[in-house]
């Protein structure tokens, strides 16, 4: 039953109102804040070196705080905010669909939690055209 609630496009525009709902609302009250994501809908430019990305956990952590929380623009259905990562603090703009949203996180205690960010299939597609577009990037810089 829960599964079929979540598989449900009625039942996650309504999370993806809700989270955008509460981002805004901790954006306009200067409260920073956690998120943790579904690493398989989050989409990196530029995309980070191999040795950052395959440290990252499949639904890792992104503190928005001090330029990252400055950074952030909340879109209908995507957040984005610039961070930095690994010891060279390499730089890149990060994009989260608001259903890839796992966890809001305040003062180290969830805030809200989204049981659509943990769906296996959700994301396969998204991701597959976002690897396609990087290799054919990728191609036509070769020409």
């Amino acid at each position: 039953m829960i599964v079929d609630l979540i598989n449900n496009t009625s039942y996650q525009k309504i999370v993806t109102v809700q989270i955008r709902e509460i981002i805004k609302f901790l954006v306009e009250h200067s409260n920073e804040f956690g998120i943790t994501a579904n690493i398989k809908g989050v989409s990196f430019n530029p995309e980070l070196p191999s040795v950052i990305s395959a440290k990252l956990a499949p639904f890792p952590m992104f503190v928005l705080a001090n330029y990252s929380f400055e950074s952030l623009n909340v879109y209908d259905d995507y957040l984005e905010f610039e961070a930095g990562f690994g010891k060279e603090n390499f730089g890149s703009v990060i994009k989260i669909p608001l259903k890839a949203i796992f966890q809001i996180v305040v003062d180290e205690s969830i805030l809200y939690l989204n049981p659509v960010a943990t769906l296996n299939n959700i994301f396969e597609n998204t991701n597959n055209i976002a690897k396609s577009k990087s290799k054919l990037t990728l191609a036509s810089k070769k020409l």
